[in-house]
């Protein structure tokens, strides 16, 4: 690294004129250059947690619907507090980690219940909340109340890390101690939340994870990955987890222009949505066989789909749909439920589900 950026680095790190550079220079861009978004015309701590809590793990060309439906069907904390966890989860279809969802709705009636529907002020009793954890947390703080807390997210890592060549994994117990001192660092003491949006705002348009645009960066002079030309090794993270396949075969029951559907229970992927009675195997099988197995003889399917594969963050779903309208192979388990499609419409489904009963006219 040469000597000049190198002190210039170190400055930038530990020296107020340093952060005051960073800081001045994103704060700046961000002012030019930020999205109009509903979220950030408001400093509703009700609409910023539900704004972050969306676009965890979602792009927000892909939440934004979500968000003005939520916000239109729960205008305040006290709506969503007051809704019913399916109804809820039915509008959350499709933004997948359903888990979410139900924190959101479990959150909201913590509020109103414990808090008189106001928000805590303070990082550290937001994150007493269930589903609130220190993104958010910080995002609430620093966006609706000017706390000094930094948020860390993928976009912010990014940043850091190529700005200021950090080689520490992003996904290291180092790496977090690491980038989050660096990010507290250079927050902005006197509007701490415009500063989080704009990091956040120039790593999701500018400073991006493939063909970044250095040529459009503020920080570019003074950039050590553009510098370098190092940014695609920028973040460092240590290798993925392989995702891991799962087989399964659903027994789709149907007669007299019903289908047979349950809700899914337990400590497992899409807990509260209706999916069909399954048969899980860890290799590939003839559905002819799976049936065999359950006393189904080939005389009782009507039709065998293509295979539908989906994929979840560590998980990787074959799935293979077995239509059956002989009810007397009704699995007396599994709580089924007779739904015509309007029934089948308004409850929540995970996407796989829905694909195939669109795909097959149901709905």
């Amino acid at each position: 690294m040469p000597a000049e950026l190198k002190m210039n680095i170190e400055k930038i790190d530990n020296q107020e004129d340093g952060q005051v550079f960073f800081t001045t220079s994103v704060l700046n861009w961000y002012l030019e250059n930020k999205r109009d978004l509903p979220w950030r015309n408001t400093t509703d701590p009700y609409c910023i947690w539900l704004s972050e809590v969306m676009l965890q793990q979602t792009r927000v060309q892909q939440g934004l619907p979500y968000y003005l439906r939520f916000i239109r069907a729960f205008p305040t904390v006290h709506h969503l507090a007051a809704a019913r966890l399916q109804q809820v989860l039915r509008l959350w279809q499709g933004l997948g980690y359903y888990t979410r969802a139900r924190n959101l709705h479990a959150c909201a009636r913590q509020v109103v219940k414990h808090q008189g529907g106001a928000f805590p002020r303070q990082y550290e009793q937001l994150l007493r909340l269930p589903g609130i954890g220190p993104y958010t947390a910080a995002a609430i703080a620093s966006i609706a109340y000017q706390q000094p807390v930094a948020v860390v997210d993928g976009n912010v890592y990014r940043v850091l890390a190529r700005f200021f060549n950090i080689r520490v994994p992003i996904n290291s117990t180092a790496g977090k101690k690491t980038f989050n001192r660096l990010a507290n660092q250079l927050v902005d003491r006197r509007q701490p939340g415009e500063y989080n949006q704009a990091v956040m705002e120039l790593g999701a348009l500018v400073c991006t994870p493939a063909n970044p645009l250095c040529h459009a960066c503020p920080l570019q002079q003074h950039c050590a990955a553009f510098l370098q030309n190092q940014w695609n090794k920028l973040p460092v993270k240590t290798n993925k987890r392989h995702a891991r396949i799962r087989y399964l075969y659903y027994l789709v029951f149907k007669a007299n222009k019903k289908i047979y559907l349950r809700k899914r229970t337990g400590n497992d992927i899409w807990q509260g949505l209706y999916d069909f009675y399954a048969v899980e195997t860890r290799r590939p099988h003839k559905p002819e066989k799976i049936l065999t197995g359950r006393g189904i003889g080939e005389a009782a399917i009507q039709q065998i789909s293509p295979r539908y594969t989906h994929h979840l963050t560590h998980q990787k779903i074959v799935a293979r749909f077995i239509e059956i309208t002989d009810l007397s192979k009704l699995p007396s388990e599994g709580n089924l439920r007779a739904c015509s499609p309007a029934q089948a419409e308004k409850l929540p489904k995970p996407v796989l589900i829905t694909r195939y009963l669109t795909d097959t006219g149901f709905l």
